[in-house]
């Protein structure tokens, strides 16, 4: 069964069966166009319960009492009266708090993987000047000549991809200790993008980390109207197409930011440089880093990522798994990594947000156990292209939530052969009463170890140490 028929099945109420009792609720008639007229199902709830649990045999006794003809026109009423579509919507908090609290009580050791890596600033450095130096060779170039358009679309694209990334791990302030600098960093990045964008992101994806899927905060998620007008090959091939549009445009329809001094640092930043280069390389250049942004944020093979990382693609949950929850996200492992800072490795980013990109493959590698279970991509491309041809897989097809939802015990996904177990004195993680954040730890000499609070504390500790006030972090889930 395809993810959507699944989140569909979630969310919609069987419609009721009809029945013949001695109190036959429906009159057979020979005129099928009067056949609706003379429907008399009763609404109360009641009935409905009732209804709802017929016995197979009822259900074959309606079959012989209507010609083939009449169960045609009662199948037919039955697809007219179905609801839409809708998201899949989610009663639990996002899964990544859970399993993060599980993770760290099993490999305590993955706290030292967090905080900022040195790598990401030369890199940054090097993909600016790569542009710059692109947009300069291109200046007496036709924006629309094969050459201008291939080189924007093959180097630029891929150049101004990595640069989102750059701006989005910088976000998370793993590229120095100090806030202040990350900020600049970001800005001096955004100028290979040739829009100002990179303060206004930091809000709303921080916002995508902490409140993930809840509707009216998760900026990242489509609006009713979006899939109701798109939710078609030709709908889904404009989304792809142009989601940086919609990126865009759709935080301005849902949630506004409060415009700061460094909002404002940032556009008169980035139209300086602007600018500066019309003036120095003339319009082309401009054009070209425009043009390069379209395509990063477009049909090409990197922006998948925007649509494989939450979309709900894969098959219906076996139940009595540990993954019967849904599959809010989902990671993709393949070469396509080295030029997007590992942002495939999105479970363990979101599970870990403080861990940089340097540092994702070593997170999984030590929690494999808790990975390797889990559903993942092996292609983007691939996923651009399910998504726009498979009519199981749309706009529709995302987990929404109205609020936090309710506590997920990181029991879920601790596995029961977790690999440090022994190293613990053969100790066992066994439930003990609360509301499913706490462990007691048994050891061989009987003796007993409460790590929440412990754990918190050593969580707390680290981040300070790492990314000052990162947002979206294991210290505010520790006090809530």
């Amino acid at each position: 069964m395809s993810y959507s028929r699944y989140l569909t099945h979630l969310i919609r109420r069987p419609i009721p069966k009809p029945s013949i009792p001695s109190n036959t609720l429906i009159n057979q008639v020979d005129d099928q166009t009067d056949l609706s007229k003379q429907l008399n199902v009763s609404s109360s709830s009641e009935e409905v319960h009732r209804t709802e649990m017929e016995s197979d045999s009822t259900i074959e006794d309606v079959s012989s009492a209507y010609s083939p003809s009449e169960l045609t026109i009662l199948e037919e009423e039955k697809e007219f009266i179905d609801p839409l579509p809708d998201f899949l919507w989610m009663t639990t908090e996002e899964p990544h708090r859970s399993r993060r609290m599980a993770i760290l009580k099993v490999h305590p050791e993955i706290r030292k993987l967090m905080g900022p890596t040195s790598l990401t600033f030369p890199l940054v450095i090097l993909v600016l000047i790569s542009q710059i130096t692109l947009s300069v060779i291109l200046r007496n170039s036709h924006p629309f000549s094969s050459k201008f358009i291939l080189t924007a679309y093959i180097l630029g694209g891929t150049f101004n991809q990595n640069t989102f990334l750059a701006i989005h791990e910088i976000t998370h302030n793993l590229a120095f200790r100090s806030l202040r600098a990350n900020k600049i960093l970001a800005i001096i990045a955004n100028f290979a993008i040739g829009v100002p964008y990179a303060m206004a992101f930091k809000g709303y994806h921080i916002e995508h980390h902490k409140f993930l899927g809840e509707d009216g905060i998760d900026t990242d998620l489509p609006s009713r109207l979006e899939a109701v007008l798109l939710n078609n090959v030709a709908g889904k091939t404009f989304f792809a197409t142009f989601q940086l549009l919609f990126y865009a445009l759709r935080p301005g329809f849902i949630r506004s930011q409060t415009f700061t001094r460094w909002h404002l640092l940032n556009l008169i930043s980035v139209l300086t440089f602007d600018i500066l280069l019309v003036s120095v390389a003339g319009w082309n250049s401009l054009i070209y880093l425009i043009m390069s942004s379209f395509f990063a944020g477009s049909l090409h093979p990197c922006a998948a990522h925007f649509i494989a990382e939450h979309y709900l693609m894969q098959p219906a949950p076996e139940v009595g798994s540990v993954q019967d929850l849904a599959q809010e996200t989902t990671s993709y492992y393949g070469w396509l990594n080295v030029l997007c800072y590992n942002v495939g490795y999105h479970n363990e980013h979101h599970d870990f947000p403080s861990v940089p990109w340097t540092r994702l493959p070593k997170l999984r590698e030590i929690a494999h156990e808790f990975y390797d279970p889990l559903p993942s991509h092996s292609s983007w491309p691939y996923v651009t292209w399910k998504f726009i041809t498979d009519s199981n897989v749309g706009m529709w097809s995302r987990a929404k939530r109205t609020g936090r939802g309710e506590r997920i015990s990181e029991h879920v996904w601790t596995p029961k052969d977790a690999s440090n177990l022994d190293r613990m004195g053969g100790s066992e993680y066994v439930h003990i009463q609360g509301r499913g954040d706490e462990m007691e730890v048994k050891g061989n000499g009987g003796v007993e170890v409460r790590m929440e609070v412990e754990l918190c504390e050593e969580i707390k500790k680290g981040m300070k140490e790492a990314t000052e006030r990162g947002y979206g972090s294991d210290p505010e889930e520790c006090d809530e």
